[in-house]
């Protein structure tokens, strides 16, 4: 092993790095949903319009999207240590300036930086994490830890949005990141040391930065505003074919032009790597729009608060961190591949429970049982697909692997979206004349939840192609290591 991709740990205990990353993690996950509770708030104090309110999300995913790549690539060619430092600052101090806006305009822009930073941030805490375990059943056991806080951030964010919003202000979610983010830079400048590729290796392909990112970015930016440009129009369609111009772009650098590209193809030649980001995609597409439909389910269908809608979320994430943790466990005695089958094959059915519930629905018998099947299922299922993502990447790649990981959960999650809530809105609109206005928007959440069990019934079958084990090694070209290591071993 080189000596540039020595452990990232100091003399600190494995478990405390790890205690670390994870906070990390859960700051920039929680910010994606925190703000929602707070959004009636937000736009009356700011003056938001009611389209431009919907900024105060998008702003940050897609910054947060389009950079994650980047943000991956850049952990391995700079540093993990560095890089983790420059997100958090960047996190923190977008946080707080956005928590002391005072017009639309200001809170938008911290929003995108907020985003930014997190995009440097969120691929470097699963670095950490992979290159401070060694492969097997304590990376295993990381990761679910890791994936437990992941998946409960969008929980956890309803319950603290409301909390915050309900008992002091909209500026509190955004301002509890700055002390958080304050201790966490303290304790990673005490704890972690550097890890990163030679000196001589250390150039960033520019072609490929600009126009991967720019494609991300522009691919989440007309995906996210179809709510106001419809999937037909013809911005959204202009705006969607230069985006995969672009990326094809990309991709034809990566494969012909660049000698140290920002993201070698080789890579993909891991089916456990490939396999693992496809199934992401859709799981994410599914998942994250779980939240947001019960949201409003809870509140415009059952008129309850923010505050006790977002407490009511609470469960849900408990019942992530259990399924992780069982997740992790799984993997050692099952592999990959099962475990993420079983979780989705649970997901699918809780989506089907959801896609079943009507407007006198109670919490107990309606709600409760579906999103545990589901939150149960993806606990399962996330820990192994980060377990398969990462199996048998060379150190010098934990980073452009983990981002890659958290760009099609991310990718994903805002197509699905964008998409389910055509789907809910459509159905909704079909049934308006005939019955009330609850029951309406009841018809078009249960058109989302069951699209939602069709994609997770998909991604079921394409788990499959997860392989159990680590079975063989694939070689990776010399130019691709940027020249410092002739071949790597990659899981099949």
């Amino acid at each position: 092993m080189p000596a540039a991709d020595s452990h990232t740990l100091r003399h600190a205990p494995p478990g405390v790095v790890l205690a670390l990353a994870c906070l990390a993690q859960f700051m920039v996950v929680l910010d994606v949903s925190i703000v929602n509770v707070a959004l009636p708030q937000i736009g009356r104090e700011l003056h938001y319009t009611p389209v431009g309110l919907q900024w105060v999300v998008n702003a940050y995913v897609l910054t947060f999207a389009g950079f994650l790549l980047l943000g991956g690539r850049a952990a391995d060619l700079f540093g993990r240590r560095r890089v983790f430092l420059a997100g958090l600052t960047v996190f923190s101090v977008a946080s707080l300036l956005g928590g002391l806006a005072q017009t639309a305009g200001e809170l938008t822009a911290a929003r995108a930086v907020q985003g930014l930073g997190g995009a440097i941030l969120s691929p470097a805490t699963l670095t950490i994490i992979t290159t401070t375990y060694e492969d097997g059943a304590s990376r295993n056991r990381a990761l679910g830890v890791w994936s437990a806080v992941a998946g409960a951030g969008g929980a956890a964010g309803a319950v603290f949005g409301g909390i915050l919003t309900g008992y002091l202000s909209w500026r509190w979610v955004l301002f509890v990141n700055v002390p958080v983010g304050a201790v966490a830079i303290v304790l990673a400048a005490m704890l972690l040391t550097e890890a990163r590729r030679p000196a001589e290796a250390q150039s960033l392909d520019i072609g490929g930065a600009a126009t991967g990112t720019a494609g991300l970015a522009l691919l989440v930016y007309a995906i996210v505003s179809t709510d106001t440009h419809p999937w037909g129009s013809g911005r959204t369609l202009i705006l969607l074919t230069i985006a995969v111009l672009l990326l094809i772009t990309f991709v034809v650098l990566q494969a012909r032009v660049v000698k140290v590209p920002l993201m070698p193809l080789s890579l993909f030649r891991s089916r456990s790597l490939t396999a693992a980001n496809a199934t992401m995609v859709l799981t994410g597409a599914a998942f994250f729009s779980m939240w947001y439909f019960l949201t409003l389910y809870l509140q415009d269908v059952h008129g309850y608060g923010p505050l006790k809608a977002g407490l009511l979320f609470l469960p849900m994430g408990i019942f992530i961190i259990v399924g992780a943790q069982v997740g992790s466990r799984l993997v050692n005695q099952l592999g990959s591949g099962p475990v993420v089958m079983i979780g989705l094959a649970l997901t699918t059915g809780g989506f089907i429970w959801l896609g079943q519930l009507d407007a006198s629905s109670s919490y107990l018998a309606g709600v409760l049982p579906g999103s545990f099947l589901t939150t149960v299922g993806v606990g399962l299922s996330f820990p192994a697909l980060a377990a398969a993502a990462t199996a048998g990447v060379p150190l010098y790649q934990m980073g452009l692997a983990s981002g890659l990981l958290n760009t099609s959960r991310q990718v994903g999650g805002s197509l699905g979206l964008a998409a389910l809530a055509t789907a809910a809105t459509a159905r909704t609109n079909h049934v308006a004349g005939g019955t009330s206005h609850a029951q309406a928007l009841t018809a078009g959440f249960d058109r989302a939840f069951m699209v939602a069990a069709g994609v997770t019934a998909i991604a079921f079958l394409l788990a499959a192609a997860i392989p159990r084990r680590s079975t063989g090694t694939t070689p990776v070209p010399a130019e691709d290591a940027g020249g410092s290591i002739a071949s790597v071993a990659i899981t099949d």
